[in-house]
């Protein structure tokens, strides 16, 4: 099954609406999974959330968590302030939960090996929190669910292949299958156990079917992916395949397929297969698979079927130029999958039916309007933790709920989080700016300047996560989100100009910029001052003095501001030639190329505080001091000024005078506004004659990141 993809005009235009429709989802809580560990065990181990359920009364979260080998409960009865309800160990590698009543039915991996696969699903009594009952499965269980009235659980035994051996082709035997089980009483039934056999299905490695992910409609029909095998099998409530199709390819026209640090959509990939993860059901007939692939695929989309194997919709390249426009698109997946859809769940709100897809790789859930289904209308983005993989929707309660399951607890990073929305007739509250017409891609956004004739207008610039298309940004503030109006390449001798690091702007008043790069001498990115015209054409270039450069580090400049002709640059952290706690602020003549300095006094904390921005207004230079810790680790986020009067540099062979210093404001309630965990890098800021002060924050190019960007502003006092 082949079809050609391009974007209805009715989605094309929902997707470009600045106004989202109402309601919407906002979030309003976070709960980081290893508030679930118990007093005295190691928090800083990995943990996780994978797969959610919800309890029936809609005030308690079930999640796997892989790493522990346990599933968390967090309760929220107050979704603003979610509290830990602790873990339960399920002696193995729990994968999904499903919850009837007061008992959740969890699948579990024991698996010994890939060539010997075994399970359980186990009873766990979310009462007495413990488990009360277990059933052999037969081999390895990835996705569990429960039918309508409770009475029928089903479970994909994938039987997972070795993706070391022959590049993770199939067939690796043996081969998976789908278990039935009735519900009796609260309780599984074990001893009628049914299984139904999927083999000879598929047209990719038919002898060896890989069940993924099922789920069940109200009729008791159970819809299963075969992800590897690129196939969709119907069984029927009799237990009996009704169906079986091929998931099928699709054309993909105008994608980025390259890891090469840009964002460039221009590639055109053929004939790709779809290879469907998750999948659930619209209604009686219809249901939705996110199309994450696999090791032969992908189509970094979403399809809506009809249950006989017709294609309804099928998203194209939706999913990845939203991601684009909102600077969630993950380059560094471009050549393998893109934004990488892989959840997906339905539900009814009011009279709306939603169909939520979480981008993997993007970290964002897109919610969508199914009430025609062939005609799916997009109403927004919402921000999530990294790697968001459960979904769960609690409509009775006007809430959703996100797991998100990568964790990179180690130095202060994001931990694994839940995830809590409501839904209101509040204006969304993100994303906080988004891309014009025309601009394709940005990201990664580390320094900021206002337009001197234009105090709505502000110039952002990217750091080295782009650094093949190092850009300044041109950004309208009068619109709700802001908007990127237009994106300039920085260039040298013509072409894009490679190995810089932006870091710092500020404009030149006559149409041009200077720019700081931050350098990095061990990835040959040489620290620089440069001049660029209206262009973004490289017209002067600065290195380093001697001097700096036998002292220097990679974190370098941070922050660049003009003032009666002379560059003022921070360096982020000390250089080998600093005192402890203190770091310079240069000062840098362009017509002579000459170097001054003084030395600024940072703050302790953990892991490490350096500076991040500089700006000018009225009689202070004013600074973003920070640390570089995340969420709950984070203690320091904040504006500083210095008076100019102190700013009297000296020779950088003399000794360097000391500035005193004043706080002006804690980023960090700004930061909470969002309801996520506290973000680590503040980085860019402008300050208006009036006082008003433009804040961005770095979202590290969707790197081991969130992707979220927060852009807002506020007075100063």
């Amino acid at each position: 099954m082949l079809c050609r993809l391009t974007l209805t005009s009715s989605l094309a235009i929902a997707a470009a609406l600045p106004a989202l429709a109402e309601p919407t989802f906002n979030r309003i809580s976070s709960f980081a999974t290893a508030a679930n560990m118990a007093e005295g065990e190691n928090r800083a181990r990995e943990t996780s959330a994978e797969i959610m359920a919800v309890t029936e009364d809609g005030n308690q979260l079930i999640y796997s968590d892989s790493p522990l080998g346990v599933i968390g409960m967090v309760d929220i009865t107050d979704p603003k302030m979610p509290k830990p309800l602790g873990n339960i160990a399920v002696d193995g590698e729990p994968t999904t939960a499903v919850v009837a009543g007061d008992m959740a039915f969890v699948g579990v991996n024991t698996s010994e090996s890939f060539t010997e696969p075994s399970g359980t699903l186990r009873s766990v009594d979310l009462t007495t929190k413990e488990v009360v009952a277990s059933c052999d499965l037969g081999g390895q269980p990835d996705s569990v669910a429960i039918s309508a009235s409770g009475e029928m659980i089903a479970v994909a035994i994938e039987n997972e292949r070795d993706e070391d051996i022959n590049d993770a082709a199939l067939p690796q035997m043996p081969a998976g299958f789908v278990v039935r089980l009735p519900v009796v009483d609260g309780a599984v039934d074990c001893e009628a156990k049914q299984v139904v056999e999927l083999t000879g299905l598929a047209d990719v490695a038919p002898e060896d079917p890989e069940p993924e992910f099922l789920s069940f409609n109200e009729a008791g029909e159970l819809v299963v992916t075969l992800q590897e095998n690129n196939h969709l099998v119907v069984i029927g409530a009799d237990g009996n395949v009704s169906a079986d199709f091929s998931a099928g390819s699709v054309d993909l026209e105008g994608v980025d397929i390259e890891d090469d640090g840009k964002i460039d959509p221009s590639a055109n990939l053929t004939a790709v297969p779809r290879e469907p993860d998750a999948v659930a059901w619209i209604d009686a007939d219809h249901f939705v698979t996110a199309n994450e692939g696999d090791w032969n695929g992908g189509s970094r989309g979403f399809t809506i079927w009809n249950k006989d194997g017709s294609v309804v919709y099928d998203s194209g390249t939706l999913i990845d130029d939203e991601l684009m426009r909102i600077g969630h698109y993950p380059d560094k997946r471009s050549d393998n999958k893109g934004g990488e859809p892989e959840a997906v769940i339905t539900a009814q709100y009011g009279e709306q039916p939603l169909i939520f897809v979480a981008s993997e790789r993007g970290s964002v859930v897109f919610v969508f309007d199914a009430s025609n289904p062939a005609e799916p209308t997009l109403l927004q983005a919402l921000p999530s933790g990294i790697g968001p993989e459960g979904l769960v929707a609690i409509p009775e309660r006007n809430l959703f709920a996100t797991a998100n399951e990568t964790d990179l607890g180690e130095d202060g990073a994001a931990r694994a989080h839940v995830m809590i929305y409501e839904r209101t007739e509040d204006a969304a509250s993100y994303p906080t700016l988004v891309a014009g017409e025309g601009v394709v891609g940005w990201g990664a956004l580390s320094g900021l300047t206002l337009d001197p004739a234009s105090p709505s207008t502000l110039y952002a610039v990217s750091d080295s996560a782009y650094g093949a298309a190092s850009a300044i940004y041109t950004i309208d503030t009068t619109t709700t989100p802001a908007t990127i109006t237009a994106k300039t390449v920085v260039t040298r001798d013509g072409a894009p100009a490679e190995k810089l690091d932006l870091e710092g702007i500020t404009t030149d008043g006559e149409g041009g910029f200077w720019l700081a790069s931050e350098g990095n001498t061990e990835k040959e990115t040489p620290h620089a001052v440069l001049h660029v015209d209206a262009s973004g054409a490289i017209t002067q270039e600065i290195g380093l003095p001697e001097s700096l450069a036998a002292n220097e580090k990679r974190f370098g400049f941070e922050g660049v501001a003009l003032s009666d002709g002379k560059l003022w640059l921070a360096v982020q952290r000390e250089w080998g030639d600093d005192p402890e706690g203190q770091v310079k602020l240069l000062q840098l003549d362009p017509a002579t190329e000459e170097w001054a300095a003084v030395r600024y006094p940072l703050e302790s904390g953990e892991g490490w505080v350096g500076l991040s921005e500089l700006a000018l207004n009225g009689d202070h230079l004013y600074l973003i001091e920070r640390d570089n810790q995340i969420g709950e680790a984070a203690k320091l986020k904040a504006v500083t000024r210095v008076a100019l009067s102190e700013l009297t540099p000296a020779a950088l062979d003399a000794e360097l005078p000391l500035v005193s210093k004043e706080t002006v404001r804690d980023l960090i309630p700004d930061l909470q506004q969002w309801n996520g965990y506290v973000q680590d890098k503040v980085e860019g800021m402008a300050i208006a004659e009036d006082g008003t002060v433009w804040m961005v924050s770095d979202n590290d190019g969707v790197d081991d990141a969130s992707g979220e960007t927060y852009f807002w502003s506020f007075k100063l006092d």
